[in-house]
């Protein structure tokens, strides 16, 4: 379990393909040396194990499934990616539950600056625009941010200087690939509701 506040922005080093199938290789000089083999760290939103742990660099075996459902598939030598360790049991929770599992992965349409801030707006397939409601909790990339506009087919947040400093949204563009995950609430409820829900 994560909150969705960004710790370290890594350095991908490499992903290459290993004797155990796909291995991602990042650099962590921050959270590194807190960090232990065994232990998850979510990598743009993504829970992962830690599989191997060398000063500051750390490694990870990840499934063609990950691959296929999150951005890591599109990451380079050099890729800039948010980190977090897990949530503690005696941490403050600062953002949101975020489970690092990624529902799906959408397109940035836009996003600008507008006086000191910054509107950041992404596609939204209509199958996934019911978990998504207005001042609600979202994670994009593993950031956890809150729904200031839903729209047909996308919605907005605002970013605040900070949260574009301290993350990979310091070089996002129109066009880039970012993971989301919705609010799990969202998720429980639609188990509760017809059809889901058992019928007397």
């Amino acid at each position: 379990m994560f909150t969705g506040l960004v710790e370290e922005v890594g350095g991908v080093l490499a992903l290459h393909t290993s004797d155990r199938g796909r291995q991602l290789q990042i650099a962590a000089p921050q959270i590194a040396n807190r960090i232990h083999a065994g232990e998850s760290v979510a990598v743009n939103g993504c829970c992962l194990t830690v599989t191997g742990h060398h000063g500051d660099h750390l490694a990870f075996d990840l499934l063609e499934e990950t691959l296929e459902r999150t951005n890591l598939k599109t990451l380079r030598r050099d890729s800039r990616v948010n980190l977090e360790r897990a949530l503690s049991a005696n941490a403050r929770l600062g953002g949101h539950f975020v489970q690092g599992h990624i529902d799906c992965t959408a397109r940035v349409l836009s996003f600008e600056e507008i006086e000191n801030d910054h509107r950041l707006e992404v596609e939204l397939a209509s199958e996934f625009s019911h978990y998504v409601a207005a001042k609600g909790s979202i994670a994009v990339n593993g950031i956890s941010l809150t729904v200031a506009e839903l729209l047909p087919s996308s919605f907005a947040c605002w970013i605040i200087p900070h949260t574009k400093r301290q993350t990979n949204l310091a070089s996002a563009k129109p066009g880039d690939l970012v993971n989301v995950e919705f609010d799990i609430l969202a998720k429980y409820v639609e188990r509760m509701l017809p059809p889901h829900a058992p019928q007397p």
